[in-house]
């Protein structure tokens, strides 16, 4: 068969114009819609090309015409059209089609410079400025509020209100980045109105570029006003730099060296202090541009020693007062120390035999309280191991707890965690930089029937400076504590949401899940809620519907919601769930009373903290409740997994009393661990693992070394021996080499520089990692400046304290592995105060580029600029395969399926008069009836009749319409009249 005459069938009608006129219908109409639907700008089409498939309406049509469907004109014509739409709506949907919707509102977002070169006042200044172009601005406009320093983050979304009251975001203010500012502000501009940005900044960027965002905003049609804010200081004096020695020994005199620089000549007070004690104090003279002066130094005994140089000068002889300090640190190497770290609240029975082994074993042991840790890792460096014997995570801030990671990870240092009531799990050590380090992990993956808790947490909007922000941060840190098999869930007033009044923000949810619940947290409104009652009932129903074993309630507010029913509180002690009321900043006595009831009836806690800082140690001690079945009161006998040197000379150790639970990481050496139970022989609970982290080494040993747990320990004439041999095991050990490193600043970047002081000269291959002040890393190749000494620079990420690790490789005899040197430097203040005017030139640049204005202080005119109507679109793809998936069954209907309207017209037909018979035989015998009536002439129905009655005649009442048949004529009649007669025989019979 021809396969061109497959595709076109001869035709079996002729070919008429008549014919081929639906195609032309049908063309002209699609091509005129969619030429008006562009045109009109009601859509846009995005794959102009597809419309060449319109080609196969005429093969389609041809189809049409040469077949013989059977169907009647009218229905062919139907499904023809049919066909043609779902074609069209297939070409629609691949020329991708966007619906465009046209807006005069104008979207106004603020971006606010809070900067610290900005200055408190000024940044009041601009809010209040803020506050009156907002509340003026026409009714259906919008306006939102983004703030931004080193980074960005959104105040208020756009919006027709502009409820301001504080500044609740966080940012770093230490650095300026416009670029990523301009990025968020326009991130934040609804696509369907026309966009506006007002930059309100001194045009001083620290970072990041914002004129490479500008073309991308000129793109989408977003214009940015600016607002600037202009200083210039004619006078300014900083210190630039302390330089201290490179190498020292103790009972020397040395010189450090101040780096002063001035726009002007002047002369002031120099002083220098030496871990916070005034050494040395000289009036100065200095001239414009770079002053050098030299500073004594007295190092007396080994140790670590910070110092900090200060200029001060005569009033107005100076801009900035926060760059007039220079610190750098210097430490002087001696005898390793032990620094035990505790807390107040311990028992020293758990660590005083630690000491006192430790002590005989001739090694320096300072006891130290956990508020007393420096928050420095370089203040640890006089001390080549550290133990935590029973100190809760809440008794350190997150600084402390970092340092002393860091001394470990950048500066070699050892580190023991002994176990207790208030260490790992139990202590609050889950997703904390302490539990980075260790070998072990807080979380019990081996339990299978470890009780697990749930704890439910009502957030009320905290009425106090960043209050929010203060209360997310609690719910954070309150979750990070709890196992990964512990449920959480957070609950608020949503004042402001579509959905108003008391919400889950999120439901009980594995605390596994931590990295999922942080944005949802992030996002959350917590609003002023006007009872306890609500979201208390709410919280206990789902607290209710958990298996958890601990159930726990904590609910922070100022007090001023309506009380619980007492009914309520009573459901509460009769499901056994606490409840803690932490109160901040309440409004009254009554306020007070109200939630420390309901804390004492639950089993609860009450707390009334003044300082929002100690929020989230109340809520990491409240989240613990839940970790005490992690502690294991058992009397077992320690079992050997894994041969060290720890264990050297001890063949077989005494029982222990107790011990926390954990989980051993992967790359951990487990030396000692506890038998199985009988019941559970697969669950192998570390006692002491050992791992290397960075450059240093970490022990978790998840007993005691006291009284409590190791009672039995104290007597065995081992015990001495095992604590010498375990500390020496993890503490650092000094390795000779013959590189010296120098850090320090210079300007906006830092310099990292080693000296090679061999005997031979090689040539090394150096690299640095850098650590900066918010955990950033960066990993430097140092290339070689000079004969022996190489050098990186990198550019400065804010103040703070920099970590610098270096690893030198290629020198011979050097097979076993790379040198390794540590140091680092501190930033004392901000890049920010560096810039002594500010940048108006950066700003108009701004605004020209994007055809925005410079506005000025009286200018409030932000919302009346020449605007016009703003386009945006989005897909109808889905609407477009929606109904092309509804054509799919009206095609198939009106080519297959037949209707009889007569029997559908009959459905919808209501009150007929019934017919004389429902039977077949009597609905033809009255067809008969009305066509003889038809055609039978007047004066027939009155001659006598020639045929005798088949029957009987009727009775004479009968009427005369009844009259027999004659019976002579009987062969004559037809089978239907015999059964007619038979009829009528029968209704005469019934009347």
């Amino acid at each position: 068969m021809n396969p061109l005459r497959a595709l076109f069938p001869r035709a079996r009608r002729p070919f008429t114009f008549v014919a081929l006129l639906p195609l032309l219908i049908f063309l002209a109409l699609f091509g005129a819609g969619c030429v008006f639907a562009e045109w009109r700008g009601l859509l846009r089409f995005s794959y102009r090309p597809a419309f060449a498939l319109t080609a196969v309406l005429p093969w389609v049509w041809w189809l049409h015409h040469a077949g013989g469907s059977g169907l009647s004109r009218g229905r062919a014509l139907v499904a023809l059209f049919t066909r043609f739409i779902m074609i069209a709506a297939f070409i629609l949907l691949l020329t991708e089609p966007r619906a465009v919707r046209r807006s005069d509102v104008l979207s106004v977002v603020y971006a606010l410079d809070v900067s610290d070169s900005m200055g408190a006042k000024v940044r009041d200044q601009a809010l209040g400025w803020i506050m009156q172009t907002a509340t003026s601005k026409p009714q259906k406009d919008e306006a939102g509020l983004v703030v931004f320093g080193r980074d960005a983050a959104v105040e208020l979304p756009p919006r027709a209100s502009f409820p301001f009251e504080a500044i609740n975001s966080r940012v770093a203010k230490d650095g300026t980045d416009l670029g990523q500012a301009l990025s968020l502000a326009a991130a934040m501009l609804p696509e369907e109105n026309q966009g506006r940005i007002v930059l309100i900044t001194d045009g001083n960027e620290t970072e990041g570029s914002a004129l490479a965002k500008v073309d991308e905003l000129k793109a989408r049609g977003v214009a940015v006003d600016v607002l600037p804010v202009s200083f210039s200081y004619d006078k300014e004096v900083w210190l630039e730099r302390l330089d201290l020695p490179r190498v020292v020994k103790a009972g020397e005199t040395y010189e450090a060296t101040v780096l002063l620089n001035s726009l002007a000549p002047g002369h002031g007070t120099l002083r220098l202090r030496e871990n916070g004690k005034q050494i040395f104090e000289k009036e100065v003279t200095y001239t414009a541009g770079k002053n050098r002066f030299t500073l004594p130094l007295y190092l007396r005994e080994p140790g670590y020693y910070e110092y900090a140089a200060t200029i001060e000068v005569a009033a107005g002889e100076d801009g900035w007062s926060e760059n007039n300090v220079a610190i750098a640190d210097l430490y002087l190497r001696g005898a390793g120390q032990v620094l035990l770290l505790t807390d107040t609240r311990a028992d020293t029975r758990d660590w005083e035999p630690l000491v006192a082994a430790l002590k005989a074993s001739e090694r320096v042991v300072q006891v130290r309280m956990a508020y007393e840790v420096p928050r420095e890792a370089t203040a640890l460096l006089p001390y080549d191991l550290i133990i935590l014997a029973n100190a809760p995570a809440d008794a350190f801030d997150p600084p402390q707890l970092q340092a002393l990671r860091d001394s470990v990870y950048h500066h070699g240092t050892g580190f023991i965690m002994l176990g207790g009531p208030q260490t790992f799990g139990p202590g609050g050590y889950h997703r904390t930089p302490i539990e980075e380090a260790l070998p072990v992990e807080m979380d019990v993956k081996q339990k299978k029937v470890l009780p697990k808790g749930a704890l439910a947490i009502i957030l009320h909007t905290c009425e106090f400076a960043e209050g929010n922000t203060w209360a997310k941060r609690i719910a954070k840190e309150a979750i990070r504590v709890l196992g990964a098999q512990d449920e959480v869930g957070l609950i608020d007033y949503d004042w402001a949401g579509a959905k108003s009044g008391y919400q889950w923000v999120f439901p009980l949810t594995p605390a596994a899940q931590y990295d999922k619940l942080v944005p949802l947290i992030n996002a959350a409104e917590p609003g002023d809620m006007p009872d306890f009652h609500s979201p208390m009932q709410l919280a206990l129903a789902g607290l209710q519907q958990s298996d958890a074993a601990l159930k726990h309630l904590i609910v922070i507010s100022d007090g001023d919601p309506s009380p619980p029913t007492p009914a309520l509180v009573q459901q509460f002690v009769d499901a056994k769930v606490s409840v803690t009321m932490i109160a901040i900043n309440p409004h009254g006595g009554r306020d007070i009373s109200i939630m420390q009831a309901i804390s004492q009836q639950t089993g609860g806690r009450y707390y009334f903290p003044e300082d929002p800082a100690a929020l989230p140690s109340i809520f990491i001690k409240e989240a613990k409740t839940l970790k005490r079945s992690m502690l294991q009161n058992k009397t077992f006998t320690p079992v050997v997994e894994f041969p060290s040197p720890v264990l050297k000379g001890i063949e077989q150790v005494p029982p222990l009393r107790g011990y926390v639970l954990t989980t051993a990481k992967p790359r951990a050496s487990t030396i000692l661990r506890v038998p199985p139970d009988k019941d559970a022989p697969d669950q192998l609970d570390p006692l002491l693992a050992t791992w290397r982290f960075g450059l240093g080494s970490t022990a978790a040993w998840t007993s005691d070394l006291g009284a409590s747990w190791a009672q039995d320990w104290l007597g065995w004439d081992k015990y001495r021996a095992f604590v010498k041999q375990l500390a020496q095991e993890v503490s650092r050990v000094e390795q000779a080499n013959d590189l010296r490193l120098n850090t320090f600043a210079a300007g906006n970047n830092g310099v990292v520089s080693v000296e090679d002081f061999a005997k031979d000269d090689a040539f090394l291959e150096i690299a640095a990692r850098v650590t900066g002040p918010r955990g950033d890393t960066i990993d430097l190749p140092l290339r070689q400046t000079g004969s022996r000494r190489y050098q990186a620079q990198f550019p400065l990420s804010g103040k703070g304290r920099y970590q610098v690790s270096v690893a030198a490789a290629g020198r011979p005899g050097k097979e076993n592995g790379p040198e390794q040197l540590f140091g680092g430097f501190a930033v004392p203040y901000s890049p920010e105060y560096l810039n002594f005017r500010s940048n108006p030139r950066l700003l108009q640049q701004i605004a020209a580029r994007t055809g925005g204005r410079v506005l000025d202080g009286s200018n409030a005119d932000i919302y009346h600029p020449a605007r016009q109507s703003h386009e945006s679109s989005r897909p109808v793809f889905d609407w477009l395969l929606l109904f092309l998936a509804c054509l799919l069954p009206i095609d198939v209907a009106v080519r297959r399926v037949q209707l009889d309207w007569s029997v559908i017209r009959g459905w919808f037909t209501f009150g007929k008069k019934a017919e004389e018979s429902t039977t077949t035989m009597g609905a033809l015998l009255g067809r008969k009836r009305r066509v003889e009536a038809a055609i039978k002439p007047p004066s027939e129905g009155l001659q006598k009749p020639r045929f005798k009655p088949a029957i009987k005649p009727a009775p004479p009442a009968a009427p005369k319409s009844a009259a027999p048949i004659p019976s002579d004529s009987a062969e004559s009649i037809s089978t239907t009249e015999r059964l007619l007669a038979r009829k009528r025989k029968r209704d005469q019979d019934q009347k």
